[in-house]
Parts: C-alpha cells; structure tokens; sequence
C-alpha cells in the first residue's frame, strides 16, 4: 500500500476565497423519496462545514455534484432540484438552482453571485463529456469560477471532468474539509498501524476486490470474509455451496489468495457455519452446522458460529478496516451477521475505518456511527486507496496548472 502525503494536498484554508467564485465539488449523490424528496441527507451534511467555511470567507460558491445514473441527457426525475430544496432549508438561505450545468443561464447566474450566496449547478452528469473528461465541458465549467475546491471523496476515484478537468484548469484550488477528513482517517491504514490489523470484507463478488484483498494480504494480521464472496473462497475449498452465488471461473484465484495468505501467515477466517434458503424471497431460514450450503440451498449470511467468531477476533483487534455486508443485509432475517459484525466493531477499542454502501447503511441502522473512528462517505474511493492505487481527484489537486 503507498502512504499519502497529506502536506502536497492543500487544504481551504490556503486559499484566497473573498469575494471570487469557488467551484465546489461535493456528493450529494442522495437517495430519492418516490414524491421527489431527500430520503437521506447525509451526504449534504457531510459538505456542511466546507461549504459554511468558505460562505464565512466571504466566497461566493458554485456548487456542483451528480445524482443517479441519467442516460448522458436531462432526466427530470434526477434534478438537482429537491437537494438544492434540502440543503437550503439546512442552511436557512436560498440556494439558487441553475437550468443547466453549463451555458448561459449557469453563467450569468455564477456571474451574478454576491458574498456568502450558493449557486447549485443542474446534474453535471446530463451530459456525457462528464465522465469522458472531455475538456471542452470542463472549460465551460471552469468558467463559472476562479478556484476549486472537491470536497467529493465518493467520487474522487473518478477521472471525470468535474473532479479533474476542472481542477486542472484553475490555478487555485485545494481540498475540501471532507476530503481531507477522509484523506487523514484512510491514511491511518496506509501507514504504521497498530497491531492486530484486522480487515473485514463483504459483499458480492470476489472479482470486484482482487487488488485490495491482494493489497491487504500484504499489512493485514487477520481476514475476515463474509458475504457472498465467501462461497467462492468455500468453493474453492471444496464445499458445496448448492445454489449459492459462486464465481466458478474465480476458483482458482480464490486458491491462489488463500495460498498467498498462509505464505505470509495471515488468518483468513472464512464462515464455519451458514444461514441458507431456498432462495432470495425466502422468509425463513435455517442454519448448516458447517460452511456447506447443500444441494439446491443459497447460502446467505454467516452463522451464529461464525458470527462469534469474527466478533471475537475484532475485539482483540487495534486497528479495523471493514467493507461489505456478511450476508443479504437488506432482507431480514439475513442481516443479523451484518449487524453482528456492526456491533462487535463498535464495542472495540480499535481504531475503526467503515466503508462501502451496506456497512455504512448497517452502522446507521444500529445507531453506532459514535463508536466508529470514520464512516466514509465512499466506498469504492476507499477500496481504491486502499489497493493504493493514486485516486485521480486527489492527484489533480497537487498538479500545477
């Protein structure tokens, strides 16, 4: 893993912002009510004290972030428009949406700005030279400001034209309170840490975490893997896992990494014990004394066994990083090794990274985001780093224009 040199990433408070228009980047990528409404503001808040910070310097903000996946063209069911709503009535001050991210309606609007005002931009991602970069959309963006600032981490793994070809046009710029919040927490586990290090790994697929399961194999004392990513490794070892969710063509990686692991006497502790059904619209549900699903079962959440067993060597742990749910978290009753392992990291004395859209949707659920070290607000921005692979949206901020 490469450690982060926090002292080359700048952060606001090295910027000049009185009376110029800032570009800020942030992820208000929210969920939506079916009535068009912020089902969860969390996102908004966690720009909060950026965007405070910077309206008390007298800057006058420009505001720009993506919702949902709309088809490169306008959708009206992804508007920015119920955020720009939210956010204004958090902050107690208009917040002026614009009728585009570009053209002469953002212009005149970002031109017409005073001290302290807040300009949020249409869905940046109505276009599609978003996220190809195209650097003709990132001219028009950039026009709409004189610094920049990301306070985006969620997206910051993405080499988008408002996360780098903006950044890379505007001389002033810097990272936002947020990024640097992540920045500092995730560079915790890049470094020297204090031992044990235990790392916890859900979620679907093996395939989608090979580079950071390969990363952590080499800083971790202990693996936990739950999940449906879980199979394969089982699999991989033999047992029949019926109808559960296999990647059949990873089998032989799975072995490989089990293999590197021994080699550098890391633990992998794999589920000993499985909660199956018949499938996933299943209500009830039984246990296997053992990590076999059997015939025509899905295995779909970790055991009472297993659920004890990671819970324990969490407690023993000092440093604990955890990404993806240990089972079909959002279907009780298959949520309860994801709560189990919520909880267990909680009670822990370690210094304690949670990511990834599950485990933060967990950690909510039991109301312990107190007991965490960080929540981060993005998960595949922090498997990214932690691969320790250089992040695009953070790189941009240290290049000079």
């Amino acid at each position: 893993m490469a450690s982060i040199d926090l002292e080359k990433i700048p952060g606001i408070d090295s910027l000049s912002v009185e009376s110029r228009r800032v570009f800020v980047r942030v992820d208000f990528n929210v969920p939506l009510t079916p009535d068009q409404a912020v089902a969860d503001d969390t996102r908004i808040r966690a720009a909060l004290p950026t965007i405070k910070a910077l309206r008390e310097s007298g800057a006058r903000l420009v505001l720009c972030s993506h919702l949902g996946r709309p088809k490169d063209a306008p959708d009206p069911k992804l508007s920015m428009e119920p955020v720009g709503k939210r956010l204004a009535e958090i902050l107690d001050t208009e917040v002026m949406l614009t009728d585009d991210c570009i053209g002469d309606g953002a212009r005149k609007v970002a031109r017409d700005l005073r001290d302290g005002q807040i300009a949020l931009l249409e869905n940046v991602r109505f276009h599609k030279e978003e996220k190809k970069n195209e650097e003709a959309f990132a001219k028009q963006l950039a026009e709409l400001a004189e610094v920049y600032v990301n306070d985006a981490f969620g997206t910051a793994h993405r080499a988008h034209a408002s996360t780098v070809g903006v950044a890379m046009l505007l001389r002033d710029k810097a990272a936002g309170m947020l990024m640097k919040r992540e920045l500092v927490a995730l560079g915790r586990l890049l470094g020297e840490v204090d031992r044990p290090f235990v790392a916890i790994l859900g979620g679907a697929k093996v395939s989608d975490k090979i580079g950071v399961i390969e990363s952590l194999i080499g800083k971790v004392d202990a693996l936990l893997i739950g999940g449906a990513m879980a199979n394969t490794f089982l699999a991989a070892q033999g047992h029949d896992m019926g109808a559960s969710l296999v990647e059949e063509d990873r089998l032989p990686l799975a072995r490989e990494l089990l293999r590197k692991a021994a080699e550098r006497k890391v633990d992998v502790i794999l589920p000993t014990d499985v909660v199956v059904a018949a499938s996933l619209d299943s209500t009830e549900a039984e246990t296997m004394d053992g990590p076999a699903a059997g015939p025509g079962k899905m295995a779909l959440d970790i055991g009472p066994k297993s659920r004890e067993r990671f819970v324990e060597r969490v407690r023993r742990a000092q440093t604990v990083f955890w990404n993806g749910p240990m089972g079909v978290f959002e279907k009780p009753p298959f949520d309860e090794g994801t709560l189990a392992v919520c909880r267990g990291v909680a009670e822990a004395s370690a210094f304690s990274v949670v990511g990834g859209g599950d485990s933060v949707a967990a950690v909510k659920k039991t109301g312990l985001a107190e007991k965490f070290s960080h929540v981060s607000t993005g998960g595949g921005a922090s498997l990214e780093l932690m691969e320790g692979r250089e992040l695009p949206g953070v790189k941009a901020l240290m290049e000079q224009v």
